[in-house]
């Protein structure tokens, strides 16, 4: 509180001291800490300043170098008719077979596979058959999963036993689900079903396989191969819709999950002879399951972010 000079009735002020003047000089001419431009310290600035600053880039959301493997699903992942008449071979599996002429997914991807690949598909196998088989994978914790399955939902003994789409597609989700409930870094890769009907044209030039599809094989499609009544083709026609419906189930599925695959290029290869089991003439031979690896490989090593 300022003194009072009594006798001249008016407060008396103290004088400002030099060292006091030039404090406020300096602070009047030197900027706000951290400003970097004059003081400016409006929202504008702020953004300006943040956004020159550099983040961090994120880590991809796909390894394209997953260093374990399991694989799910039916006869061809089983290599069911690769190296012999009504057998499977796991060594000839396109997924982790040790055969060096398929050199599978799991020997391209994998510096070591022994010991860290694993094959639980199984002849025969239903979409309902999915989630036991992930039951058998899920301990190993595998990081990256392939599944190729559907192929017997639409191979019945009958068109009209085939699997209804709608229970297709709830299968696949809810076995997705569960795997992402136990693994949420799991990768999946998920193989379109094959186009049954270029199988059936391709394999009906062979008489011996026509012989062999009549123990059973797939009959909705097979049966009757060289018939191509009106009927008998609507038939045909009726089954490669349903595999179509499965592959859009699958990856309509698959796109809502980051870390899934759907690969259309297992659907869309127009197989030959020359990749069919010279026993049944529509199973993969070696050759064809060799094709499968391949296309598996480019899709699982795809940099994210490319088509």
């Amino acid at each position: 509180m300022a003194k009072i000079n009594w006798a001249s009735g008016r407060p008396r002020r103290r004088p400002v001291t030099v060292p006091a003047a030039l404090a406020a000089a300096l602070l009047l001419a030197v900027p706000a800490c951290g400003s970097g431009d004059s003081g400016d310290n409006s929202p504008a600035s702020r953004g300006r300043t943040e956004s020159a600053r550099p983040h961090p880039s994120l880590p991809p959301v796909w390894d394209t170098r997953p260093d374990s493997v399991a694989a799910l699903g039916d006869s061809i992942t089983a290599g069911f008719d690769a190296c012999g008449l009504l057998a499977d071979c796991s060594a000839a599996s396109w997924a982790t077979g040790t055969d060096p002429a398929v050199r599978s997914l799991a020997e391209r991807l994998v510096a070591h596979p022994s010991g860290h690949a694993w094959n639980y598909a199984r002849t025969g196998a239903l979409m309902d058959d999915l989630p036991r088989q992930l039951d058998r994978a899920i301990p190993h914790k595998p990081q990256l999963v392939t599944i190729l399955i559907g192929a017997n939902d639409a191979c019945r003994n009958n068109a009209s036993a085939m699997t209804p789409t709608a229970d297709f597609r709830a299968g696949f989700r809810t076995s997705l689900k569960k795997l992402r409930r136990a693994l949420p870094r799991t990768q999946v890769y998920v193989a379109a079903v094959p186009d049954l009907m270029r199988l059936w044209s391709q394999g009906r030039r062979n008489p011996v396989g026509k012989q062999v599809w009549k123990l059973g094989i797939c009959q909705s499609m097979l049966h009757d191969a060289d018939n191509v009544s009106r009927a008998a083709s609507d038939r045909r026609e009726g089954v490669r819709d349903r595999v179509m419906a499965y592959n859009t189930a699958l990856r309509e599925v698959c796109e809502q999950d980051r870390r899934c695959r759907f690969d259309q290029a297992v659907f869309d290869y127009r197989f030959t002879g020359r990749e069919l089991s010279e026993w049944d003439w529509f199973h993969p031979s070696k050759r064809g399951q060799r094709e499968l690896a391949e296309m598996a490989y480019r899709t699982v090593t795809r940099p994210e972010g490319r088509g």
